[in-house]
């Protein structure tokens, strides 16, 4: 069935000067002038071919037709408002808040934001970083990422990207050597920090020398602060491949026991149950899939030029 719909604008400027009684009143609460208010009634009521109103020097009035119309007209236009706002709420938030790891957000997430920004425009983006368990109402967030063995519960927990934890160090501590031994590290500083999920002390019972003792040891606080350590020369870290493999391609750090020892587990995107539908939400879950992918494809194509499995 074909709808026959009168002008929704001239719809509109009756129901606030019905409303009012008053066509000055209803050009205030438009923003227009009294004149358009006045035409589009009149465009109205020549659409029904009934008067709305009844128009005097002194005094305005709403017709028999008028008040039956009002009631009709106030019950559609409020039915339109509560169901527009919940398509709008459906749609997801304009403001877009993640949280993530601090080392990863400053190597790697703000690195490629730019991308997801061109496709999303409309989307304001709010970065903070955390390590802290997943707690979306207590903070607030949209998406969290976090590294971990299992999927988290609670929430919607959705892979995008492998971390394989390695050992990595600045070329020049080689000494012209392309692959060393793991005993050699007894010559070395090695590198740690209070946030790392996988320790020297777990890569070197992996790889034999449960009882090594470095020449030196370097602790910090966070992983980032470490791998800076590790990039000025200072020692041995052990770090994801997908935060070192942009200095690494550069020549910046080097990875001299290749997949040796090396640590496995995913990086989850997690939202809570209610935003997962969200399409921004699937929109940005899509994206991180597909930077995640690139990244491994960069992973794995260094690898097989060292003649490494990944």
């Amino acid at each position: 069935m074909i709808r026959k719909l009168p002008p929704l604008n001239a719809v509109r400027a009756f129901e606030v000067a019905a409303r009012h009684v008053s066509f000055t009143r209803a050009a205030e609460e438009l923003s227009v002038t009294h004149g358009a208010v006045s035409r589009q009634v009149a465009l109205l009521e020549e659409w029904l071919g009934k008067e709305l109103f009844r128009r005097s020097a002194s005094q305005l009035s709403l017709t028999e037709a008028g008040r039956t119309y009002l009631a009709e007209v106030s019950a559609v236009l409020d039915r339109l408002a509560v169901a527009s706002m919940y398509v709008k709420e459906q749609a997801g938030p304009t403001a877009f808040h993640i949280n993530a790891p601090p080392t990863f957000t400053m190597r790697w997430l703000i690195a490629r934001m730019a991308s997801f920004q061109r496709r999303h425009p409309e989307v304001e983006i709010r970065l903070t970083t955390s390590l802290a368990p997943v707690n979306f109402q207590e903070h607030g967030y949209d998406v969290a990422i976090r590294g971990a063995h299992a999927p988290l519960e609670g929430c919607s927990s959705l892979p995008f990207m492998t971390e394989i934890t390695a050992a990595v160090c600045h070329p020049d501590l080689l000494g012209g050597v392309k692959l060393m031994r793991p005993a050699d590290l007894e010559r070395q500083a090695l590198i740690s920090y209070a946030t790392e999920p996988f320790s020297w002390r777990d890569w070197l019972t992996e790889v034999g020398q449960p009882d090594l003792r470095p020449a030196s040891t370097l602790k910090f606080e966070q992983m980032y602060f470490a791998l800076q350590a590790a990039q000025e020369g200072l020692g041995f870290v052990l770090v994801p491949l997908f935060l070192a493999i942009d200095d690494i391609l550069a020549g910046r750090l080097c990875a001299p026991f290749g997949m040796l020892g090396a640590s496995r587990r995913n990086y989850y995107a997690n939202f809570s149950t209610s935003s997962a539908n969200y399409p921004v939400v699937r929109g940005f879950y899509e994206w991180l899939v597909r930077e995640g992918h690139d990244t491994e494809e960069s992973i794995l194509a260094w690898a097989q030029s060292m003649g490494w499995r990944v």
